[in-house]
């Protein structure tokens, strides 16, 4: 079964430049995708965060 993960990327001001859900089957796999998508449109050093359906936090960096 499937769930949806949220990725997020955030400036310093606030001002959001991702905003995507996903699928993925577990929070390892969510992990890898949200890595992939943040590598793939140069985020990886921008605010992120990626969350489960739960709420727990799958990546984050500041």
């Amino acid at each position: 079964m499937s769930n949806i993960y949220k990725l997020t990327v955030f400036e310093p001001n606030g001002e959001k430049l991702l905003d995507e859900s996903f699928t993925a089957e577990n929070n390892k796999l969510a992990k890898e995708i949200g890595h992939k998508m943040l590598a793939d449109k140069n985020f990886l050093e921008k605010t992120h965060r990626c969350t489960s359906p739960q709420g727990s936090l799958v990546l984050f960096h500041s």
